[in-house]
């Protein structure tokens, strides 16, 4: 099961930045956990509700000419139903560092973020 939950959390991960997901409030909604918080690379602390309320005035959504652009995707199964992810975006030629942690709702039968963070990476750093 190891295998088949990194990558059920990866494609996960990746539906959150694919613009038209994150320009709908209902498709963000239904991939964040009730009990999200996310550490934004702004620095700013961010809740569920916050964020399915502005996600989609965010940068990479519909409409925006800058998408995110990830690599260096991996993952790890913490514990049975939880998965961490780390990997680095490019967005509008800033980069960032991100970690999501990704948790089995046995309930809904699906996968939710549980918590994100972002940290930007300052130019010159490899």
């Amino acid at each position: 099961m190891t295998e088949e939950s990194v990558a059920a959390a990866v494609a996960a991960e990746l539906r959150l930045l694919d613009p038209a997901v994150r320009g709908s409030r209902a498709l963000v909604a239904a991939l964040l956990d009730p009990e999200f918080t996310e550490v934004g690379s702004s620095g700013r602390r961010h809740t569920y509700a916050d964020t399915v309320a502005s996600l989609p005035d965010h940068p990479g959504g519909p409409g925006d000419d800058a998408v995110y652009e990830p690599s260096g995707l991996t993952g790890v199964l913490l514990a049975p139903g939880l998965v961490q992810l780390s990997y680095e975006t490019l967005l509008a030629g800033q980069r960032a560092r991100r970690t999501s942690l990704w948790r089995w709702d046995d309930g809904t039968g699906s996968w939710w973020m549980y918590y994100h963070q972002g940290t930007p990476v300052p130019p010159g750093i490899p």
